[in-house]
Parts: structure tokens; sequence; C-alpha cells
């Protein structure tokens, strides 16, 4: 008498059937599939012990059954994405959650080296200066009207130039003939001191000094012999060709002041009209 054959499960003998072994005992397809089998996540049938199956995160996919859930794209051997338990291929996820770079205007894949300003994207190697077309990478720039400039190009584009040495002035900088001027371009033609917060003058569109201005060009006082610089309203009489400070317009004799006063010149000096009269 045979030994009996039979399946673990249902007890039919499996002599002439197909079967599979298990630890504990053999099976008959239909019990192995139905005892051991796990079910499809998309399909919800089993996935039979012929069938190719696959898993992610704690879920069993038919071959089949494991695709994109947007174009059905079949994700088997795909690099896929995740997105709220639902699956993507890449080019539905990049269409659907990443950015288009604001120059190329194709997507700017995840992962890849990005820029990001004003609410817009780039790639990085898409980033360029509106000037020398060159990468901007991670150095600074100067966005204008919808534009990027690196900062040399910036300056050299719009920042005003000094008067005198023609370079860019980047930060400060004083109006003189309403032109800009680098605080240290703006010296005394003189003396070559700096000006800049100074009371000076100018001759011939050249700035002066007040001190190298009264030396060069202002007329001296007849009487201390020191510049007259008008300056600040500084005051002053002339006479003929001769001048004097207010403070030193004064009878030889008395010392009287003789501003707004009658005199009457005496040689080099002037008198008062008592001083006149009174003889040598």
């Amino acid at each position: 008498m045979s030994e009996s054959f039979d399946c673990a499960k249902c007890s039919e003998s499996l002599y002439g059937r197909k079967y599979i072994q298990t630890d504990s005992g053999p099976y008959c397809v239909p019990c192995y599939d139905n005892t051991f089998a796990n079910t499809c996540a998309e399909c919800q049938q089993l996935i039979g012990h012929d069938s190719r199956e696959l898993f992610y995160e704690d879920r069993h996919f038919h071959e089949g059954c494991f695709r994109c859930c947007r174009c059905q794209r079949s994700l088997a051997d795909e690099p896929f994405t995740c997105q709220d338990s639902e699956l993507l291929c890449n080019d539905c996820y990049c269409t659907a959650f990443s950015s288009q770079c604001s120059a190329c205007g194709e997507t700017v894949m995840p992962g890849s080296r990005k820029l990001e300003y004003g609410g817009q994207t780039w790639h990085e190697h898409c980033f360029l200066c509106s000037g020398c077309e060159q990468p901007l990478g991670s150095r600074s720039f100067v966005p204008d009207k919808g534009a990027h400039y690196c900062v040399p190009c910036y300056e050299n584009k719009f920042a005003p130039r000094c008067a005198r040495c023609s370079k860019t002035l980047t930060q400060g900088g004083v109006t003189y003939r309403d032109q800009p001027w680098h605080r240290e371009c703006l010296v005394c033609t003189g003396c070559q001191t700096p000006l800049a917060g100074q009371q000076f003058t100018s001759r011939d569109e050249d700035p002066y000094c007040v001190a190298c201005f009264g030396e060069l060009f202002a007329p001296k006082c007849s009487s201390c012999k020191r510049p007259i610089v008008g300056l600040g309203g500084g005051k002053y009489v002339s006479f003929e060709d001769r001048h004097w400070h207010h403070n030193c317009f004064s009878c030889a004799r008395c010392s009287t002041s003789l501003v707004g006063q009658g005199f009457v010149p005496d040689g080099d000096q002037v008198l008062c009209q008592g001083c006149s009269q009174a003889g040598p």
C-alpha cells in the first residue's frame, strides 16, 4: 500500500499534481497562494507564486501593477518617487512638483544644483551676469529691471564716474560743479589738500582751498598785506587800484575807521578829514 502524499492545507492528494514544498509540508498551488501569497496594494489580488513580486515601503505589487499613477509607465526598472503615497516616475514628478528654469525653460531636476531669487529658479549654469554672461554662482550680484549683474559689470555700466580719475564711485563721494568725485580726488589745485567737508572756491573751474586761493589770486590788503578773501561774507574797500579789509581801512594817524566815512588819500596812506586838515 503506497504512502499518502497530501496537501498540508486541503489534504487532497498531490500525486500527479504540481505542488510547493515548505517547512510545514507540501502545498498544492491554490492552497499555497491562499496561505502565503501577499495581496497586491494596487489591484488587491493575490500575487501568485509564479508572479514577479515587487516590494516598496511595506506594500507588495504585481510587476504589472507597479506603475506611475499618472502616466501608467511601469516602474519595475525605472527610478521613481513617492509623493503622498502615490508612485510617480521622474518625468511626471518633475512636471508636477519641480520648478522650471527662468532662463532655459527646462525642468530643474530634483537634487540638481539651482539658484532661487525673487520667486524664480535657475539651473546653476543658467544664472548668468547680464553683462559678461559668466555664471554668477555664489558671487554677489545686483538686480536691475529684471537683469542681474555681477558687481564689476554693474559698476562699469551704471555707477557714476569720478570727474577727475574717471573710475567708478562704489560708495560715498562728493559733488562739485554738478559732477561726482571721489572724496580723495577732490583736492586743492595748489597744495593738494583734500577739500571734502572744507570751505573752498574755484578759479577757471579748478578748486582751491581758501589759503591757496588767497595767496595766488586774491588782492592784497594795502594795510596788512594779507589776501582779501571774500568767502563767508568778508567785506573790503577798494579805492583806485588799492584794497583794504574793512577792519584795516582806517586813518593812518588816529586809526579811526574810515568805513562809510569821507577820507583823504595821502601818498600810500589814507587819512580821516580831521587828520588831513591838521596838517603834517
